[in-house]
């Protein structure tokens, strides 16, 4: 969406209301391709495996005793990981997407619908293509119906006729966007296994950033984000939920998209205005090697033994 729809992220590209679903139809379709390439060719030989990374965040109803927001945290989660997700785990885009795109571009009298379809032989070559899903997961939203009047310029923002809250207790150490949520986690990845038959999943992003200079390193918001979401992980495999493993995110301050270098999430501090970039381990370190350590909770004890 940032890339092809609103211009904010490379290739800054503005092409409103049809962008960003032509670039994902080609990302899916790419990624399919890889996938049967290394299938045929090179797996018996190496034994590997080839997935996909999905970022998304969860949504969660305003009121969960409302059908109209229920069903808008679900759009919110289908326009999301679904986009991505439903063609490879189950052969096409999920319906609510098709629905809800389709009308509104009916309503503004374009003959067929701005989100692509796949053929027949498309949805069957891409149907299955991972041996994982990878999950990048920062932040929940609180989801409520919003309907936005069709006369407005179309965007995949409008689209799922929604709009997003956030609980001002909730901790927000970084950005604006990032929230302290660790509860949405568990949810995310019990939708997962429910969605898409338990995939095998690797976390492959979680983590949080601060925008402010942290004096003497001391980032205590960052290991009680990391000790929140990696217990609900925990919380998600007593579940039955298949993770296999967890990556922080991330090992050293670097350049974020448009932030540039100004937001880290580092566990180690990068000097940036130095010409060797020394590096400085935060008190995250410390914390993360311990669980890395102990694979899990460490016992104070036997960390220290």
């Amino acid at each position: 969406e940032k890339g092809y729809e609103t211009g904010e992220h490379a290739p800054g590209l503005k092409l409103g209301g049809c962008g960003a679903y032509k670039a994902a139809h080609h990302i899916i379709k790419t990624h399919a391709k890889v996938w049967h390439s290394y299938n045929n060719t090179w797996r018996r030989e190496q034994r590997g495996m080839v997935g996909i990374s999905l970022t998304s965040g969860w949504g969660e109803p305003v009121d969960p005793h409302s059908q109209t927001d229920r069903d808008a945290a679900e759009r919110y989660i289908q326009f999301h990981l679904g986009w991505f997700a439903n063609p490879i785990y189950r052969g096409d885009y999920p319906e609510v997407m098709k629905n809800y795109v389709g009308r509104k571009s009916a309503q503004q009298g374009l003959g067929t619908s701005r989100l692509p379809t796949f053929s027949v032989q498309e949805k069957t070559y891409i149907k299955g293509t991972s041996d994982f899903l990878g999950i990048g997961h920062f932040t929940t939203r609180y989801v409520l119906q919003k309907n936005f009047p069709f006369l407005q310029v179309s965007s995949y923002h409008t689209d799922h006729d929604l709009a997003e809250l956030v609980d001002p207790n909730w901790p927000a150490p970084g950005p604006k966007w990032l929230y302290s949520v660790p509860w949405g986690f568990r949810r995310l990845l019990n939708f997962i296994k429910t969605q898409y038959g338990n995939p095998l999943i690797y976390v492959t992003e979680n983590g949080v950033s601060e925008t402010m200079q942290c004096p003497q390193l001391c980032d205590e918001w960052r290991i009680q984000y990391l000790k929140g979401y990696i217990n609900e992980i925990l919380k998600a495999l007593n579940d039955g939920v298949n993770v296999k493993g967890y990556t922080a995110w991330s090992l050293l301050d670097k350049f974020e998209w448009n932030k540039g270098f100004s937001e880290r999430f580092g566990l180690y501090h990068i000097d940036f205005k130095n010409k060797n970039k020394p590096r400085y381990p935060k008190a995250s370190v410390d914390y993360y090697k311990k669980i890395i350590s102990a694979n899990g909770f460490p016992n104070p004890r036997e960390v220290m033994s």
